[in-house]
């Protein structure tokens, strides 16, 4: 199969390349996120953001705040992560603070 040539119509259209050309970069994305939780529920919070996986409490406020630093192997798995602690019972809110990609 030949490749498409590169330009502007057909990276708008989406005839780029072909998916055995696409070359995943090394390494992985690390992030930082603070989290709001309820203040007399912050330990079990806690507890449970750090059995996910790659995620490690960094901050603690009583006040309810966390600081989480988290490395994921791609933007999906990390975007995924912080649905899955935005959606934990007593968490307010988590936002993502820092991102970079670690090669």
């Amino acid at each position: 199969m030949a490749h498409a040539t590169l330009n502007r119509r057909a990276l708008i259209t989406g005839r780029v390349l072909s998916t055995d050309r696409v070359i995943t970069p090394p390494g992985c994305e690390i992030a930082s996120i603070l989290v709001q939780a309820r203040p007399e529920r912050l330990t079990e919070v806690e507890a449970e953001i750090t059995a996910l996986p790659g995620c490690e409490i960094h901050g603690r406020d009583i006040r309810g705040k966390l600081v989480v630093v988290t490395e994921a192997p791609d933007a999906g798995s990390l975007g995924t992560l912080l649905n899955t602690i935005q959606s934990l019972r007593d968490v307010y809110s988590a936002a993502l603070v820092f991102h970079a990609i670690e090669t």
